[in-house]
């Protein structure tokens, strides 16, 4: 099977085309809406949409291949979780790398000489058009950190073998982590 393609010609038939859309809440992170579109059996459906301004994320990498990984908790999910670095963008036209920089060196302390994307990535497409843009930073130099007033978490070096290891068996639930340990693996051939 060819999963390479040409969306206009080949995939028209599975577009579907808004016909009204309705605010149902606009908060600080999130919009959501209540869309009504057509089918390309020309039967009508309701999507619930989740706008989101859009993110970053960064794998920073040791010259020891140890990744700098933050403890945080996260209310929604009423735990605390390992997470790579990252944050959302302050407006929608802000300069990706430029914004990656800041919430490295805010959570972290640490800045870096050499920055390469990584890639992008939808997080929940079925419900929310956020993309996070993926960085992984190598000459790492420690810092202080500068954080929020409303934001608590702390930082470790953690081996990258030892990431992989615990993504493959479950231990890292946080998907643009997963994604990041397991690009930046292949990426540096461990």
């Amino acid at each position: 099977m060819n999963y390479h393609f040409d969306p206009e010609s080949e995939c028209a038939r599975l577009v579907e085309k808004p016909s009204s859309s309705e605010d149902i809440f606009n908060g600080i992170v999130l919009h959501v809406k209540r869309d009504t579109v057509t089918l390309s059996n020309e039967s009508t459906a309701v999507r619930e949409v989740i706008r989101h301004i859009g993110a970053v994320c960064v794998i920073p990498v040791t010259e020891n291949n140890e990744v700098i990984m933050e403890r945080q908790y996260r209310y929604p999910l009423d735990k605390v979780i390992w997470e790579i670095p990252a944050g959302k963008l302050d407006t929608p036209d802000e300069d990706r790398l430029s914004a990656i920089q800041r919430e490295l060196r805010e959570e972290t302390g640490f800045t870096a000489d050499e920055w390469t994307e990584i890639g992008d990535f939808h997080p929940a497409p079925a419900y929310c058009d956020e993309y996070i843009t993926m960085y992984m930073a190598r000459g790492l130099h420690k810092g202080e950190q500068d954080l929020d007033a409303d934001e608590f978490l702390d930082v470790y070096a953690v081996p990258l073998a030892d990431l992989v290891r615990d993504v493959m068996e479950g231990r890292i639930s946080d998907a643009k982590t997963q994604v990041c340990v397991l690009k930046a693996a292949r990426i540096l051939g461990l």
